[in-house]
């Protein structure tokens, strides 16, 4: 797999901005000869870790943050959220154009030059035409605007040492959504140490997640999302003059999106 494949794939899944969790596939079996007494220690503390983790990620629901993305610092977001008020803003840049969107209650602005046959003015969009893998939601489940319960998700092992958790995780099983995404090559399968990627997390004093990093390795690049600025005031305001988006705009969103 090229980088530049592979950063294609990853461009079109950050055109994703709401959150879809898929079924994991299986992990590869337990080799025979591994001892039973190693192999639990390995699951009890992998488990403790994605709680911590999963815990970690409880403000999403609870208070008002900001969330960075950044893919070999060439396709970057920034977002800021505010599920509890129902306020959201998200600017997309990526390799031959830019994306912005903004949410307030249920309606859902946006305007791009990353799609064709759509303008680059502010379009309104019509949630119940936008495809299930773009979902735009203040809704529980599909509210993180860093998209880390897919990579939590698609963990294998983990362990945590005091802040730090670091471990692996199937590429694979990272599931289309916003933030971090990743498509497979040609063929649709990825090479084998993409089922042990490397991964490190960070949580803060209140045991928070805050970053998120996955280096360079197994023919994908670095990649990481951190979040920051809780509790600090949502505003978004109503684009003036937005018109409702053309039908050429709904069958470009997703992981189809993009040119």
């Amino acid at each position: 797999m090229t980088r530049r494949a592979t950063l294609a794939g990853i461009s079109a899944g950050l055109l994703l901005l709401g959150c879809s969790v898929g079924a994991p596939t299986e992990s590869e079996p337990r080799p025979e000869s591994a001892p039973v007494s190693t192999a639990s220690a390995d699951a009890t503390a992998t488990a403790e870790a994605i709680g911590l983790l999963r815990a970690g990620t409880a403000f999403v629901n609870q208070t008002s943050y900001r969330s960075d993305v950044d893919i070999a610092s060439q396709i970057t977001t920034l977002s800021r959220t505010d599920n509890v008020h129902k306020r959201s803003t998200a600017e997309v840049s990526a390799p031959g154009g830019d994306i912005e969107i903004r949410m307030i209650d249920d309606e859902v602005y946006m305007r791009t030059d990353l799609l064709r046959g759509v303008g680059h003015g502010w379009m309104v969009l019509d949630p119940a035409r936008m495809p299930s893998d773009f979902a735009l939601s203040f809704a529980p489940g599909k509210n993180d605007s860093g998209g880390s319960g897919r990579l939590i998700d698609a963990i294998v092992t983990a362990r945590a040492d005091g802040p730090q958790i670091t471990g692996t995780l199937d590429v694979a099983r990272v599931a289309p959504g916003n933030g971090i995404s990743f498509q497979p090559p040609p063929g649709g399968v990825f090479p084998d140490g993409a089922r042990s990627h490397a991964f490190r997390a960070t949580l803060d004093t209140e045991g928070r997640l805050v970053t998120f990093l996955i280096p360079e390795a197994n023919g994908l690049p670095n990649a990481s999302l951190r979040y920051s600025d809780f509790g600090t005031a949502v505003t978004v305001a109503r684009p003036p003059g937005a018109a409702a988006a053309p039908d050429a705009l709904y069958p470009q969103l997703g992981m189809g999106g993009g040119k």
